[in-house]
């Protein structure tokens, strides 16, 4: 899929919280073995919100920081979508408070996305269709999550919490362009790998289903049909971030796909962070675009349990220069940590109930 006009990234922002919560802390409270999470999966630790902090603070703090980037007036977006699973309000759209907060409001369109860990390359898609159709000018993609993950069940060693915003734009309106859209693919089916059920806490899963039909069929399906269409094939990239539900996978999908490990490590951000979930491929994008030089060119590939992925190609600008140093880059977050132990954890994240 191509856009009739050009579109850019004008900015990009990520937000991380600090608290970091260690596999051992996990692990030694359900008798698991640390060293499976951190040797096999590639986890060392994951980020866990502050009890003050939610997806709509976290899409806040990323969507100043993608503001800051950019150097536009929040009143010229044209749109807002915050892709994520586990927005604040069941009934009440993140989008318009995340509007509000910038001072975006009252002339847009604001909405909140769904789909599973592809929720803000979702984002990322409407986004291109507004701006690329001459729609709107600008508009903000986030995609963003505070990851639910059940006691003692899997996804509690890996699911983290974090989220980027990205701002987009015409290229003939843009003075400073960060990087260029070449274009991007969707590849979409009814697997279900994963799911959450009305008012049930935790999500499930089926387990190594999710790998071999879900994950890797999407992801590397997206990624091929996105190369055959660009005529591209994997040594014109030199970064590639695809979705991070661990460590292994992105790396045995990559390497189905054509990568090397080298062109993934900029944005593997999972063994410090977690899997961010809605916020994993557009933070992991966000982490490359903080090193990337003009003339680089990067492939993204999200995934979405349900299941579906999005692939793009990126050509990186000279504005990326001068941007990057105007907001806190994700390896700053990753290192601004505090650790915390198990107890204190489970108050953070609310599984204790008074």
């Amino acid at each position: 899929m191509r856009p009739i006009i050009d579109v850019v990234i004008a900015g990009w922002g990520s937000y991380i919280p600090m608290y970091r919560v260690a596999v051992e802390e996990i692990a030694k409270v359900w008798g698991k073995s640390a060293k499976h999470f951190r040797e096999e999966l590639l986890i060392d630790e994951k980020a866990v919100a502050g009890q003050d902090e939610d997806v709509a603070t976290i899409a806040v703090e990323a969507a100043k920081n993608a503001l800051s980037r950019s150097g536009i007036n929040p009143i010229n977006l044209g749109a807002i979508f915050v892709g994520s699973e586990s927005k604040p309000y069941a009934v009440k759209p993140t989008g318009t408070i995340v509007a509000e907060a910038i001072g975006a409001t009252p002339r847009l369109l604001a909405a909140d996305l769904e789909f599973a860990c592809k929720a803000g390359t979702e984002s990322l898609q409407c986004c291109i269709g507004l701006v690329g159709s001459g729609m709107i000018n600008y508009g903000m993609a986030i995609g963003a999550d505070t990851a639910q993950g059940a006691p003692a069940d899997a996804l509690e060693f890996s699911a983290g919490c974090g989220g980027t915003a990205i701002i987009l734009g015409r290229k003939d309106k843009e003075k400073d362009p960060v990087a260029l859209f070449e274009g991007s693919v969707s590849y979409a089916t009814d697997t279900p790998d994963f799911w959450r059920r009305p008012k049930r806490d935790y999500p499930s899963h089926a387990e190594a289903f999710t790998g071999e039909p879900a994950y890797f069929t999407h992801i590397t399906s997206s990624g091929k049909l996105l190369m055959e269409e660009l005529s591209l094939k994997p040594s014109d990239f030199k970064y590639a971030v695809l979705h991070q539900p661990n460590g292994k996978f992105p790396i045995r999908a990559a390497r189905m796909l054509g990568f090397k490990k080298e062109q993934l490590d900029a944005g593997l951000l999972v063994p410090y962070i977690g899997n961010l979930y809605a916020g994993s491929s557009v933070t992991g994008l966000s982490a490359v675009l903080d090193v990337a030089q003009p003339g680089d060119r990067i492939f993204v590939a999200s995934f979405g349990s349900g299941a579906g992925s999005d692939a793009f190609s990126l050509v990186v600008k000279d504005g990326v220069q001068t941007k990057r140093e105007l907001a806190p880059k994700v390896t700053q977050y990753i290192r601004r940590k505090m650790n915390i132990d198990y107890a204190v954890y489970t108050k953070f994240r609310h599984k204790i109930l008074t």
